[in-house]
């Protein structure tokens, strides 16, 4: 698991972890896919695409908090978890952490998103898209509130690399970087 963690989580908080990931990038939010659409119709596309780079970013700076509160979730295991995740499917590891961490994933991610968007300035970015997307007669205003957002697509992007990771041990020996891995899966070398 700690293994796993570790690729999961330094390959998604490094620079351009998301952003040029196109598994976990975070795409403009859907319920304003239209607007999007009408801003580049209006040659807004730069801003369009230079919002999308800063939820990005801000996904990355959240990853950063997510080892420790892993870490002490795995620290928590008792044998019936060990032997579940042990015995259980390809993503067995990846959803017990997910039950045991997301409600504290969400709590720290969200200050460090907020703060990262706010940091990066989106407001630049997301305010002039919907301030000028709601003004377009006989639409449906968009949230701009996108910390939410964010936080949920960070989550999902972040089980979705430790999922690929999880994969890979449990499917590949080489992947068992470990002599105790190589042993618990039936791989001794």
């Amino acid at each position: 698991l700690t293994v796993g963690i570790t690729k999961a989580v330094s390959n998604s908080s490094q620079a351009n972890g998301f952003y040029s990931n196109p598994l976990i990038k975070i795409a403009f939010p859907p319920e304003a896919e239209r607007a999007a659409q009408v801003l580049r119709d209006l040659g807004m596309g730069k801003t369009v695409d230079d919002f999308v780079e800063t939820l990005n970013h801000g996904a990355e700076e959240a990853t950063k908090k997510a080892t420790p509160i892993f870490v002490n979730a795995i620290m928590d295991m008792n044998l019936k978890d060990v032997y579940g995740i042990w015995r259980g499917e390809n993503d067995a590891a990846t959803l017990y952490l997910k039950e045991k961490t997301n409600d504290q994933l969400k709590t720290a991610f969200h200050p460090v998103i907020k703060e990262a968007l706010d940091k990066v300035e989106i407001a630049k970015y997301w305010k002039p898209i919907a301030n000028t997307y709601n003004r377009i007669p006989f639409v449906s205003p968009v949230n701009p509130d996108l910390t939410d957002y964010v936080m949920q697509g960070t989550l999902d992007g972040l089980f979705y690399l430790l999922a690929q990771e999880e994969t890979k041990i449990r499917e590949n020996p080489k992947a068992r970087v470990s002599g105790l891995l190589r042993h618990v899966f039936g791989w001794e070398s």
